[in-house]
C-alpha cells in the first residue's frame, strides 16, 4: 500500500511493529490510514522510522489515530497552543554538577528525566487513547523510552497474584514527586530536591480529586490487561491498609522484575505511538550534563467509564494540603 513497509518489533516481543515509508503522500491514502490504525490496535506500539522530523509531520501522524486532546494540567509546557493544541514540550537543560536539584540516584548514578512505569493521565478520571512521541534532542548516553505490554504483564503474574489483584481499583493522584513515590521503588533509589517545575505541577494537583482506575481490565478480544503504574499510585480503593499496600507493592515489584520491556534508542527521524490503555511506559533517564527535549501529542479516547474521580467529585472541588 503506497510503499509503506511493516515489520514486527522483534521475535522476543508479542507487541510492537516498525513502519517505514510514512510521508505526507502515504498518509493521504485511506488504505494506509486503515492499515496503521489496525496495526496500532493489534500491536499496541508502532515505531515510525525515517519520517520528516517536524511538528507538522508529528501532528499529521497523530491525526491518523484520532483527534488531539489537550493536556489536563495547565502547568505542563505547550509548544504552540494556537496552531497545534495539545502538543506538550518536555525539555531538560544540562544541570550544574554541584546542584542536585531534580536529580535521582538510580543504579548508583545521578540521573535526570527518570520516569518510572506509568500510564498517562492516571490522575484524571478519563485517560487518553494514545500518545505520539518524538525526541528532538537526545542524550548521547541513556534517554531511552521503555514500553511494557499490559497483556504480557498480566500473564507473567502468578495465578495467586492474578486472583488477588483482579477486581481492584488503584488510587492515583496528581503528585509527580518521585520523593513521594510509595510503590515500585527500584533498589537503592534516592531522590534529591525536587525541581521547581515539579512543585508547580504538584500545587496544581491539589485541586484534583483522587482518581480510580482498574488494576486489570479486559480487551474486546478477551485479553486481560494489567494496568498498574507505580508512579502516582497511592493505594488500593477500600484497602488503604497494610494488606492492600503489601499487595500493590508486590505487583509493582513484579512489573519491575518481569517486564519484557522494549527500550527505544531515539533518532531524530523517529516517532512512535503507543496504546495508553494497554501499555505502560517509562524513561530511563540520562546523565545530568546532557540536554534532552521531547514533544508529545495526546490522542483522545478512553476505556469508557472505567475510571472515575473519588466520590464523584470534579477538578477544583477539593483542596489538599501539600506535604513536603
Amino acid at each position: 500500500m503506497s510503499g509503506i513497509k511493516v515489520r514486527d518489533l522483534g521475535p522476543q516481543y508479542s507487541f510492537g511493529s516498525v513502519v517505514d515509508g510514512v510521508n505526507y503522500d502515504t498518509l493521504k491514502d485511506e488504505g494506509v490510514r486503515k492499515q496503521l490504525k489496525e496495526l496500532f490496535l493489534d500491536r499496541g506500539l508502532v515505531v515510525f522510522e525515517n519520517v520528516e522530523p517536524s511538528q507538522n509531520m508529528h501532528v499529521a501522524i497523530s491525526d491518523v489515530f484520532g483527534p488531539l486532546k489537550d493536556h489536563p494540567t495547565k502547568t505542563t509546557a505547550r509548544v504552540d497552543q494556537e496552531a497545534h493544541p495539545g502538543v506538550i514540550d518536555m525539555h531538560s537543560m544540562p544541570a550544574k554538577q554541584d546542584d542536585d536539584t531534580g536529580k535521582v540516584l538510580l543504579n548508583g548514578k545521578k540521573t535526570v528525566r527518570y520516569s518510572p512505569w506509568h500510564f498517562d493521565h492516571c490522575y484524571n478520571d478519563e485517560l487518553n487513547l494514545a500518545g505520539v512521541l518524538r525526541v528532538l534532542v537526545n542524550s548521547p548516553e541513556g534517554g531511552r523510552t521503555g514500553f511494557a505490554d499490559g497483556v504480557e504483564l498480566y500473564n507473567s503474574l502468578s495465578p495467586e497474584l492474578q486472583a488477588k489483584i483482579e477486581g481492584k481499583n488503584i488510587i492515583y493522584k496528581l503528585d509527580v514527586r518521585l520523593s513521594q513515590m510509595r510503590f515500585g521503588r527500584p533498589k537503592g533509589f534516592q531522590v534529591f530536591p525536587e525541581h521547581p517545575a515539579v512543585m508547580a505541577n504538584v500545587r496544581e494537583g491539589l485541586t484534583f480529586p483522587r482518581a480510580m482506575h482498574p488494576a486489570v481490565w479486559s480487551r474486546d478480544n478477551g485479553d486481560k490487561v494489567l494496568h498498574i503504574g507505580a508512579w502516582m499510585a497511592f493505594g488500593i480503593e477500600n484497602h488503604e491498609d497494610e494488606e492492600g499496600d503489601a499487595l500493590l507493592e508486590a505487583v509493582c515489584q513484579e512489573i519491575l522484575q518481569k517486564a519484557n520491556a522494549y527500550w527505544h534508542n531515539w533518532k531524530p527521524t523517529d516517532m512512535l505511538i503507543w496504546d495508553n490503555i494497554r501499555m505502560l511506559h517509562a524513561v530511563e533517564g540520562n546523565d545530568p550534563k546532557y540536554e534532552r527535549r521531547s514533544q508529545r501529542t495526546t490522542i483522545k479516547g478512553d476505556y469508557l467509564g472505567l475510571g472515575y474521580f473519588e466520590g464523584g467529585k470534579k477538578i477544583g472541588e477539593v483542596q489538599h494540603e501539600l506535604v513536603m
